[in-house]
């Protein structure tokens, strides 16, 4: 992987199209294979969507362009009717969850135990997408995403 600062500032100068298509991509790898681990009675989708609200939470709160460019992510996990508020609202409680967001953050560590490091590459890349969503990824997204690194 490039210099984790390089690539920081690659994606913070990234336009949405750009990360829409990226997302896409990496999304349509990563799914089967996670769906092929089961975890702690977890599947793929759930393991992948436990990486995708981590990094979105990451900072503390959830952008409208981190909405914009998860959204079709979570409409395939939460069904059509998820807006920005409804993401926002649900994102606070998760966050307000502490113990379970430390859970799952160890969750996807144990998980990238059993993964390739191509494909361990491209969940970092994807949550350095997210977090950089907004233009800037901040120190604690940065952090974040060091402990998935680890």
């Amino acid at each position: 992987m490039r210099s984790f600062n390089e690539l920081c500032k690659q994606f913070e100068e990234m336009n949405v199209a750009t990360y829409s298509l990226a997302l896409t991509e990496k999304s349509l790898k990563i799914l089967p294979v996670l769906s092929a681990i089961m975890q702690d009675n977890l599947d793929g989708i759930t393991i992948y969507s436990s990486f995708i609200l981590g990094a979105v939470v990451a900072d503390g709160k959830v952008t409208e362009e981190e909405y914009l460019l998860i959204r079709p992510t979570l409409r395939i996990f939460f069904g059509e009717s998820i807006d920005y508020e409804t993401c926002k609202t649900m994102l606070r409680k998760y966050r307000k969850e502490g113990r379970e967001l430390k859970r799952i953050v160890n969750l996807m560590v144990d998980v990238f135990g059993e993964l390739s490091d191509e494909l361990k590459e491209d969940i970092i890349l994807v949550c350095m997408m997210i977090c950089a969503a907004d233009g800037k990824i901040s120190l604690s997204e940065k952090a974040w995403i060091k402990q998935l690194i680890r």
